[in-house]
């Protein structure tokens, strides 16, 4: 370890003692993941059971934030359910071809994705990524809190659990697993999506003949067609930023071809068909009198929990599973969180563990989740319609950084096992930084938004998404040269 961490993780030593006696008696009795942000040794990535790369994602997946995302297109947007399934179907196998590709580069280097990103993005330029992908993070923990809070009122009939009762269940039970750390999070996504899928299974079962009262609505124009493609995109794209997170403990002897496939199909199979199920039960919630009643009162949870109420009792308990499916997504993305906030200022990295950070995101989300809920898909929408663009120019820099500059060479993170955190070592990330940044002067007139609808956008749509990433790259290589002229590394 180089002198600078050295220096560190001295300063309160007695403290620290402290601290990491307590840790470890946690991972040794409890399984709790000490580790933070930092990369994980060649001689520690034993993992073998590559289907729990496929069961985390599958399970992240498996639930009502899929069908919430696919009901706006029909209910918000006013696509017909054709329309919206093809959209989904295109965007969602496109948008998530560089996500997989990103998961095979843990067991590789042993590093979490934002840690890979200082070698393009330098040791403190990564930090503005961090900033935006701590926002987008807590902000899906936000709409997972509140869907899943929502879907266990609705069980209630907002008595015995009103809607922030339920918000506050769902997120201090995602406290426990983020807390607990990668071993336990992969055995419990491992099993958690059976429940899910048969819940949901359930309730498709039980309102499946309604599905067919479509509102008739005209043929999609391209401006429907562009938003509500980079809709889709936007929740498929950031999770380029946490990809590897977990993956690091993989062994790298293991095929990439592998990874990747069982990371495509994890998020290929669920999304795909359970935002076509959102988009017609949104295209039929205006003609199921029930189902607007529960719609209007607690979105996708309230449509759901309609679609149940033939079931009584039984349709009851199956709701309650879905609102508890939420969990594997926001456990998983919390967990996320936590790594990012450690990484966020160096310092941090190694005197406040991990673990720590679960206690303070929960208290941040809670709050959050309980004001967004008063106005949901008003929130959803300003929020999803901004995540994909600054996950589009990330993927193109980064991608263009290890494919054309470092020739898809994973000795070059990992030859010097200090490189990561070392200043000196790693690139200024001016050109990153600048290409990133520099892509929006074209990304900001193609954006269509509630709130801002740029002058492309206007006759094309929205093409934001895939301006940031194209440009980006483009941007990225004359920049990049000039800074390893100027800089030597």
């Amino acid at each position: 370890m180089n002198q600078e961490s050295e220096k560190e993780k001295s300063d309160d030593a007695p403290e620290q003692g402290r601290i990491q006696r307590l840790l470890r008696t946690l991972e040794r009795r409890g399984g709790v993941e000490v580790r933070g942000c930092e990369p994980v040794p060649y001689e520690e990535r034993t993992a073998t059971n590559y289907f729990d790369i496929f069961s985390i994602w599958f399970c992240m997946q498996c639930n009502p934030l899929p069908i919430t995302f696919g009901m706006f297109g029909t209910l918000s947007l006013g696509l017909s359910l054709r329309d919206a399934s093809l959209i989904i179907i295109f965007f969602t196998l496109v948008s998530t071809l560089p996500v997989a590709y990103l998961c095979t580069w843990g067991p590789k280097t042993g590093m979490r994705q934002l840690v890979q990103a200082r070698f393009a993005f330098g040791k403190y330029f990564v930090s503005i990524l961090i900033l935006l992908n701590l926002a987008t993070l807590t902000g899906f923990c936000v709409v997972d809190s509140v869907i899943g809070g929502m879907a266990l009122s609705a069980v209630m009939d907002g008595t015995t659990i009103n809607a922030t009762a339920g918000i506050v269940i769902i997120a201090l039970l995602g406290l426990v697993l983020s807390f607990c750390g990668f071993r336990i999070l992969h055995v419990y996504e491992r099993y958690a999506w059976i429940p899910a899928l048969l819940a949901i299974l359930v309730a498709t079962g039980c309102g499946g003949k309604l599905l067919k009262e479509q509102v008739q609505v005209p043929t999609a124009t391209s401006q429907q067609v562009l938003t509500f493609g980079g809709f889709v995109a936007s929740f498929m794209l950031p999770w380029a930023a946490l990809s590897s997170d977990f993956s690091t403990y993989f062994d790298p002897k293991g095929s990439s071809f592998r990874i990747f496939l069982y990371t495509y199909a994890g998020l290929v199979l669920p999304t795909t068909l359970l935002m076509i199920l959102g988009a017609a039960m949104g295209g039929a919630t205006p003609n199921v009198p029930s189902w607007l009643t529960g719609y209007e009162s607690n979105s996708a949870g309230g449509v759901l929990a309609a679609m149940m109420h033939p079931a009584g009792g039984f349709g009851r308990f199956m709701t309650v599973l879905i609102s508890f499916s939420l969990l594997g997504n926001l456990a998983a993305t919390m967990y996320s969180v936590t790594l990012n906030l450690q990484m966020l200022l160096p310092w941090l990295l190694f005197r406040v563990p991990r673990v720590f950070f679960s206690i303070f995101i929960t208290t941040l989300i809670i709050p959050i989740a309980v004001e967004a809920a008063k106005s949901f898909f008003l929130n959803l929408e300003n929020f999803i319609g901004l995540i994909g663009y600054w996950s589009a120019a990330f993927i193109g820099v980064i991608l263009v950084d290890h494919i054309f500059f470092r020739r898809r060479n994973f000795a070059a993170y990992t030859e010097d096992k200090h490189a990561w955190n070392d200043q000196k070592k790693l690139p200024p990330g001016f050109a990153a930084t600048g290409a990133a940044v520099g892509c929006f002067a074209l990304v900001i007139p193609g954006m269509y938004q509630t709130w801002w609808k740029g002058p492309i956008a206007m006759k094309t749509g929205d093409i934001g998404f895939e301006v940031a990433l194209a440009l980006s790259a483009l941007l990225y290589v004359p920049l990049r040269l000039v800074e390893r002229r100027m800089c030597g590394r």
